[in-house]
């Protein structure tokens, strides 16, 4: 297999027009010049982000496997060690307790747990004192 070419990201920048189409994801390099007419999202799309990072652009989107096994036919090189930028995937936080600074009884509290075992308490309760 062939070394892949290195770019800066100033060369993307200046080489990249509508005749030549290079734009960087997660500090691959991509030529999509010939890709422009059928994008299915439109050339626009595309034009927007030339001679720039989209990587955000393109993972915001959520791109299909199909469509990321089509990058592989774009690629040409990869930006070079000095101008690498290390990614952090976006965290997807399911429980926001933490963000509001509420204490572990509040979240008790306000969470479904509460109702579940007053509800089983009271079972006991009753059946206690009417059984």
């Amino acid at each position: 297999m062939a070394e892949l070419k290195r770019f800066s990201r100033k060369e993307i920048a200046e080489q990249s027009t509508s005749k030549q189409a290079l734009f960087i994801i997660q500090n691959q390099v991509y030529d999509v010049t010939k890709f422009l007419d059928d994008h299915p999202g439109g050339h626009e799309v595309l034009l927007d982000v030339i001679g720039k990072d989209a990587s955000t652009d393109f993972n915001d989107i959520g791109h299909s496997s199909d469509a990321k096994d089509l990058m592989k036919k774009y690629h040409i090189g990869e930006v070079i060690d000095e101008d690498k930028i290390t990614y952090q995937k976006a965290k997807v936080a399911w429980d926001d307790s933490d963000e509001t600074g509420e204490s572990a009884n509040d979240s008790f509290l306000n969470s479904w747990k509460f109702p579940v075992v007053l509800g089983l308490l009271m079972t006991v309760l009753y059946t206690y004192i009417f059984g």
